[in-house]
């Protein structure tokens, strides 16, 4: 078992991205990064750059380019923070909801269906993906990545 678990989720990761931005790119007219955005705003409550980029995984300036683009495409609306400082509010504009809700959805449906096919049960899978997540998001008691239980092989040395 030598670390295919850690191989297979990055391969599964990667090509679940891979298709879905192929997907939206040709049917939405939109990469699965800026769907991802708009999502994150609309449905994760992202409603501030630097929240958008720490959800996204990406930088602030990376995060503020895509703002920009989703902006001039009329998806997205910022606004000066009532609270004040350097920041902006994000929001959806009713085209960026209506993207994010159907697509949203045929989104769901294509990894149900794959799920289906698959022959994976898709309430176990949901389940047991939320558990990694929240372990993952709040890893007070437990570090992100656990240490091996098993030896690690010993290291030959040239002298």
């Amino acid at each position: 078992m030598e670390q295919e678990l850690s191989r297979s989720l990055h391969r599964l990761t990667a090509r679940l991205d891979r298709a879905a931005d192929a997907f939206l790119r040709q049917e939405a007219g939109l990469s699965y990064a800026r769907f991802l955005a708009l999502y994150m705003v609309g449905l994760e409550g992202a409603d501030t750059q630097r929240a958008l980029a720490e959800r996204l995984g990406v930088s602030e300036p990376s995060v503020s380019r895509m703002v920009r683009v989703l902006v001039e495409a009329g998806l997205l609306e910022t606004a000066p923070d009532p609270l004040g400082g350097n920041r902006n509010r994000l929001r959806l504009t009713s085209a960026g909801q209506r993207l994010v809700t159907r697509w949203g959805v045929e989104l769901e449906q294509r990894l149900t269906r794959l799920l289906e096919v698959a022959g994976v049960p898709y309430r176990a899978y949901l389940m047991h993906t939320k558990r990694l997540l929240t372990r993952l998001e709040a890893p007070r008691d437990v570090p992100p990545v656990a240490t091996p239980t098993h030896p690690r092989p010993k290291s030959r040395s040239r002298t």
